[in-house]
This record gives structure tokens, sequence and C-alpha cells, in this order.
């Protein structure tokens, strides 16, 4: 299946964001830890969330995520310490992710969990029993939610949990978002020193919870609204997208999108329901910016910067090439066909220089069972008419929403007939 997605002349409208992945993952297992009666409000109905729903009510005995990677981190350290024997798989693609860390980590801990596939992969059959380790050590430079996932069942360890972090501590902002939570469920967590975190045994609180609205989603619709003022320079029309459930003093890392979407003429006004957004400025002449404390923006600012010819340097991309898919080759192999060179270095920084080739003439953007691909690129639409993406479903894993929000804000979107998918 394919999209065509052509953009309005005008951006005025208001957008009920989704709620926070993110937190919602989080709020649903600090909820089961603390055996809670009534689950979090505002909860995503996006897939990952919905599959961790359904792995957590009653926790079956065969679990498949699907290709929810955040189900797969922060389930394989909750089954640990939960009774019962389960099976957890996901998948192809999954069952390629590593997950060796985290296993290891839990191994140290005491966790009785073995390979029913590829060793160092999923599927992972898990046995939950009392886990009496304490202390771990853990290069800083993996993925957050490995840290994430043994940080959260650290209050219910007989004797809590030391984690020790070393080198460069790469995705901060999540790290405190998971502790934020934690003490929002009535646990004792918090860093010691810059590079140690030490959790309290003592469990957790069953807490009423409402999970706020995601500053992930939101790159998207300022993404819009930069594009919109390039296409459409000598505009006067009042030009605002109002976006719904985002407040200042968010526990989202990703909200760090907004002052670097300022360096792009894109002005973020607080209100008591949201934000709105207006071109106010003029855009840099270059960006460079060390995102390793945003990496799920980099799609969302790689392809805007190149749609409004900024010229960039990107750093802090390591953890991209073992997300949904390798977002580097994608991100470089899609905007290719749009006709920008853009190149990467030590697998974890990504360059344009303003290099150009021939575009396709009629360019189908490939997804790679990626939401962040159809959501980035789809905004294109306003510089490039009638853009089509490969396999729009996709946007169900964290923004099920995306393609009806863009109708509400004035875009066509329509499945590619079968003839123009032929000649792509």
């Amino acid at each position: 299946m394919q999209y065509t997605v052509s953009a309005p002349h005008t951006l005025n409208a208001a957008i009920q964001l989704p709620a926070s992945k993110s937190i919602s993952n989080r709020a649903l297992i600090l909820h089961s830890l603390a055996h809670g009666t009534t689950l979090p409000g505002n909860l995503s109905d996006c897939d990952d969330t919905q599959v961790m729903i359904r792995a957590l009510d009653g926790t079956p005995t065969h679990i498949d995520i699907h290709a929810a990677g955040t189900a797969m981190r922060f389930l394989t350290a909750y089954l640990s310490v939960t009774p019962g024997t389960r099976l957890i798989t996901g998948t192809q693609r999954m069952q390629q992710r590593p997950i060796r860390i985290l296993v290891d980590a839990l191994h140290q801990l005491g966790a009785q969990i073995e390979y029913a596939g590829n060793e160092g992969f999923p599927p992972l059959s898990i046995t939950g029993a009392q886990l009496t380790g304490r202390e771990i050590a853990l290069s800083g430079s993996i993925s957050s939610q490995y840290i994430s996932a043994l940080l959260m069942i650290g209050p219910v360890l007989p004797h809590g949990l030391c984690l020790h972090l070393t080198g460069n501590i790469i995705s901060r902002p999540y790290i405190n978002l998971t502790l934020q939570l934690m003490r929002d469920f009535g646990a004792q967590a918090d860093w010691t020193s810059p590079s140690d975190i030490t959790v309290a045994p003592g469990g957790y609180t069953d807490t009423p919870f409402t999970v706020e609205s995601d500053w992930s989603a939101a790159s998207y619709w300022y993404q819009m609204m930069a594009l919109h003022a390039i296409a459409h320079p000598d505009s006067d029309t009042d030009a605002h997208l109002d976006l719904l459930g985002l407040f200042p003093h968010s526990y989202q890392g990703d909200s760090r999108g907004a002052e670097v979407f300022a360096r792009l003429g894109i002005h973020t006004e607080y209100t008591p329901h949201g934000i709105r957004l207006t071109c106010s400025g003029t855009p840099v002449s270059r960006l460079d910016e060390d995102m390793v404390d945003i990496p799920d923006l980099a799609q969302t600012f790689v392809v805007t910067c190149c749609l409004m010819s900024v010229p960039f340097r990107i750093t802090g991309l390591q953890s991209l090439k073992i997300k949904e898919t390798d977002r580097i080759t994608a991100l470089i192999t899609e905007l290719r066909k749009l006709g920008y060179v853009v190149r990467s270095e030590q697998d974890s920084i990504l360059l344009w220089d303003g290099e150009r080739c021939p575009a396709d003439a009629n360019p189908v953007i490939a997804t790679y069972e990626d939401h962040r691909m159809a959501m980035a690129f789809a905004p294109a639409s306003l510089l490039l008419p009638q853009i089509r993406i490969a396999e729009p479903q996709v946007v169900s894993k964290s923004y099920p929403a995306y393609w009806d929000d863009l109708k509400r804000a004035g875009f066509a979107v329509e499945p590619a007939t079968k003839e123009s998918e032929h000649n792509a």
C-alpha cells in the first residue's frame, strides 16, 4: 500500500496530539509493579502501548510484542521479577535486535533467562524469581531503555539497586524521565553522582496517574510549519498550529525539539491548552547539533534541514542503527530519491553540505517498518507535491491517528492507484 500526500496552501489547525508512548509504557510497568487497581489515564493508543497492556493483562505464558522494542526491553526486566515462566518474542526484525547487554545485567542480579533462539537475541524464556543482586556496572553509551528497564525493577529488589554508568551517558533525559516517573509512583530513586544511580528497596505505591501528550509527535507539526514557511515565503495568511496537551516543564526530553526548531524560525507560545506554533524569524544558515539526548527527532530534523536547504552536521546518533531499522542508512537512501546527498561518519553522525543529485521523477518513500520514516517524510509534500509514502500503516506504532490528523489540517491523503504504484 502507498499513500499519496498533498499539502494545503496554508496551515491553520488545532491538533490533539497522542499521549506520550514513552510515559505510557513506563507508567504501565510501574502500575503493574505497584499492583495497581486502576490503569493510568490517557494512555497512548499506539501499537507499542497496546502490546504492553495485553502482555501485562494476566501476563500470558507466550508474549508476542511484534515490533515493539520498548516492550521487549521493559518486559524482559519485568518478567524476571514476576512469578511464572514465559516466552517473549517478536517480529523477524525484533529477533535481530540485540538484547544481550540487558540479559547479562539481569543475570548478574540473579535472573533466570534463557535464549530460545539465537544467542544474544529474542526470543527469550524467562522464569520470574526474587533477584538478590544489587550492583551493576554498565556503559552509559547503551540504549537508555536497557537502563530504564533495570531501574524500574529496582524498588522491588530486596536490596534495591545501585547502577554505575561508565563513559559517556548518551540518553540522560530518558533516564531522568524514568526516575521522575518512579518517584511519582512512590519509589526512592536518584542520581548519587554524575554516573551513579541508587534505587532504594520498598516497592511502589498504587498511584492515580494521567499521561501527558507526546513531544515526539509534536516534532512533525513543527516540521510542517517550518516547511510551510519555505513553500509560501510571501504568504500573508495567519498560519499557525495549535498542539493540544503539551505543557512547559515537560518530563519528556524530546521537548528540547522546540528549542532546536526555534533556530529554524518556528516560535512556540504556551497557551492554557497546549502550544501555538507560528513562523517567526530567519532560519540559521547552518545547523550543528548534538542529538544524543533526542535521537528520536533525528529523522525529523534531517529531512527538514534538507528541504529548507540548511546544511547540517548532527552528532550523537549512535543508537539509530539499532532502532526499528538502520535509520542512518534509511535516511541516506530515501533522501537521495529526493535529490539530497547526505553522508554518515562513524555510524553516529549525519551531515549534508548542500550536495545535490538528480531526484526521482515520482519518489516513493520506503518506510522500513519504521513509523518515524513515514511521519518525517510526509511533510515533504509541502515542497514536493504528490509525494508517496509506502506502507503508511507503520505509523500505528506510535501515532495511529497521524494520517487522520493530516487530513484535519487540510492535507489530502489518498491511497495511490495500482497503476501509479506499478509505475513507481
